[in-house]
């Protein structure tokens, strides 16, 4: 999972504040066909594919200081997404490429087969040795279950062998992260951050050959990671950032000074991945600030544990503050280079995020089976409440929205092991699709149990009474909409990566800081680009080749094709609206990301009843649930489009800052 505690992605909130702008695109002219062309890839020093930058053109005019101290920090640590090179990615600009996704990538036998055999172990062991009830009481962990599955592998499940890891894929990963939120999210939550954000994945992308060999085969058998991030004033701002690594006289080494807040797996941890601010480079003439990721020791002299933070629910999450005091860190403990800390934590994430998704897939498949059994054997006015449409409705969605979470999420997670592509976007939607349609259905279970869903799961076994805990998935659900970047944030996100084909072709004409010259030439550039593009966003869309689609699912594509083109349509339409002052619509962007999300939901949902289908498993069963989410995707999809033609923003807008004001005093009367 991956969690960075309670605050966001640092990044990702930076951006949604500052980046969706045409000023802040990172833009390039020399591109003849800026929403299509892939560029060179080049081979980083890391290992990690990378696409040439240019130099980011940022409008920093009107904006404040620290304001534009930190869009520079953030937009230099992103890689502009130049290659639409993913069936998500391209939704917003009008291209359906479902060929991309279809026939579904199933995960193959062999690699299925590799990953069985502690798969199985892991089940086994969750139910016959884990207590989550107890977890959840006494707020720990006990250090035998965490010794136990440090011996099965648990912890370094895509760790190399070599490494003393598994070596899975992460499809398997996702599986065993679904068996683990379908058990305990306390120790979901210290499997997956160990794994996801901790030591391994940013060793695995950026590590040296001596860092890997040094601490891998520490954290994959032996040792918990943590990841140090967030402070009392830098979170969403990187460039408020305290924690200083300060370089010593024959920089060997750095010096880091400060604190950590909510640093996830802490009171566990033996090494932990630091960000911290190291002195300023000079880039065009301007101080740039950097930050920088380390691997610190927990043990190393000067470092203290001070706080272990408690919250409403993951009662076993061991987070904590953590203070830096002289702390001596050696230079060759510097992941990637120095200044490509935000790249460190960002690229890590694009793949460690989908850990969550998978974890949810496993908790609204119990919370499922647990609507399941008690609707059938609850009998209320004659009958059972599953015949009551109320509570009918409530289940029927429950299904649908967990076969397409499946869907969506095991596709990315198969995608990523093939290497197709920068899936940023598909990562995202994933993340923020699957953890609020899990809160919906934890929140619907428990309307379901009525009072006894309501009640503790040791309270209903102290009056005889099934120990279903469906309160303690409520409690400890909530937190997945905020971890790893909230939803608000993960639909900035990917608005910022939708718009980032048209900041290329026409940013440059909202550049006040741009000789006009160059201006004027992307009036032309983007008029002459938009005249061949717009109106083919008005003729007929090309689903593809659909014969191998069962001829049911096949008007769910169609539509997804043309309602893509719509999309891009309305987009375009918003930024010929409201230009540079597009950021500032917030609420609008959310509901495009709504619409290309569902897409993405239905498309995945189509190509997943097929490959189920065509494994052997009922036709009739699988296009039921398959035919039932689609529909219910196409009205919430009308239900975003309308609100882009009308809605309340702007009142609400200006009623919140009547509030922030002080106005309206009446509320605040009558309370205690």
């Amino acid at each position: 999972m991956g969690q960075t505690g309670i605050l966001p992605v640092i990044y990702e909130r930076q951006q949604a504040r500052c980046l969706l702008s045409p000023q802040a695109g990172s833009l390039r002219h020399d591109m003849k066909t800026p929403l299509e062309a892939p560029p060179e890839q080049v081979k980083a020093e890391t290992g990690v594919k990378e696409k040439p930058k240019a130099a980011p053109i940022i409008d920093t005019s009107k904006m404040s200081a620290g304001k534009a101290a930190a869009l520079e920090l953030a937009e230099a640590s992103r890689d502009p997404l130049d290659d639409r090179g993913s069936f998500a990615s391209n939704l917003f600009i009008g291209k359906f490429g479902f060929d991309r996704i279809f026939p579904y990538p199933a995960q193959s036998e062999e690699d299925r087969a590799k990953g069985e055999s502690f798969l199985n172990e892991l089940k086994d062991y969750l139910r016959d040795h884990v207590d989550a009830d107890e977890i959840d009481r006494t707020g720990e962990i006990p250090q035998k279950n965490i010794e136990e599955l440090f011996a099965m592998g648990a912890f370094g499940v895509k760790i190399p062998q070599q490494y003393e890891g598994l070596g899975l894929s992460q499809v398997n990963y996702g599986r065993a992260a679904m068996l683990l939120g379908s058990w305990d999210a306390n120790l979901t939550a210290l499997v997956s951050a160990h794994q996801s954000i901790g030591v391994p994945q940013p060793l695995l992308l950026f590590g040296t050959d001596e860092q890997k060999k040094k601490y891998l085969p520490r954290v994959a058998r032996r040792e918990i990671s943590a990841f140090a991030l967030t402070e009392w004033n830098a979170g969403s701002d990187p460039a408020n950032m305290s924690l200083r690594a300060d370089p010593t006289e024959d920089g060997s080494a750095f010096i880091l000074n400060g604190e950590k807040l909510w640093c996830t797996n802490l009171i566990k941890a033996g090494v932990l991945v630091v960000m911290a601010k190291t002195p300023p480079k000079i880039v065009n003439g301007k101080e740039r600030k950097q930050i920088t990721a380390f691997i610190v020791d927990v043990d190393s002299p000067g470092l203290e544990i001070t706080y272990r933070c408690h919250f409403m629910g993951l009662r076993a999450l061991y987070n904590g503050i953590v203070k830096f005091t002289n702390v001596r860190v050696p230079r060759e403990n510097m992941i990637a280079k120095e200044g490509q800390g935000l790249k460190v934590a960002l690229t890590t994430l694009n793949t460690g995020r989908l850990t969550i998704p998978a974890a949810c897939v496993g908790l609204s498949k119990r919370l499922l089976e647990i609507c399941r059994k008690w609707a059938k054997e609850r009998v209320q006015w004659g009958v059972p409440i599953g015949q009551h449409y109320a509570v009918a409705g409530k289940i029927a969605e429950m299904a649908g929205n967990v076969f397409a979470m499946e869907a969506i999420t095991f596709l990315t997670s198969a995608l990523v092991d093939r290497k197709a592509g920068d899936l940023r976007i598909e990562t995202a939607m994933c993340k923020m699709w699957s953890t609020e349609t899990t809160w919906r259905n934890a929140d619907e279970a428990m309307q379901v149990r009525g009072g006894r869903g309501y009640e503790t799961a040791e309270s209903l076994a102290g009056r005889g009474e099934e120990p279903v805990a469906v309160e303690r998935f409520l409690r400890d659900c909530r937190i997945n909409m905020i971890f790893e970047g909230s939803s608000e944030i993960m639909r900035l996100f990917i608005a910022r990566e939708a718009l980032d084909p048209h900041l290329k072709v026409g940013g440059a004409i909202f550049n006040t800081q741009l000789p006009m010259s160059e201006r004027l030439k992307a009036v032309l550039t983007s008029g002459k680009f938009y005249a061949g593009w717009y109106p083919k966003q008005w003729l007929p869309a090309n689903a593809g080749n659909l014969d191998k689609l069962h001829a049911d699912l096949r008007p769910y594509i169609r539509y997804a094709a043309r309602t893509s083109k719509k999309l891009a349509r309305g987009l375009f339409h918003a930024m010929a609206r409201f230009g540079p002052k597009l950021d500032r619509e917030q609420l609008l962007l959310s509901r495009f990301v709504g619409i290309a999300t569902e897409l993405f939901a239905i498309s995945a949902t189509c190509s997943f009843a097929q490959y189920k289908i065509d494994s052997g498993e009922p036709a009739d069963e699988i296009l039921s649930v398959a035919n039932y989410f689609c529909r219910s995707a196409k009205m919430r999809i009308d239900h975003h489009f309308a609100g882009t033609s009308e809605n309340v923003d702007k009142r609400a807008y200006d009623l919140t800052q009547e509030l922030l004001a002080g106005k309206h005093q009446r509320f605040r009367e009558g309370i205690v």
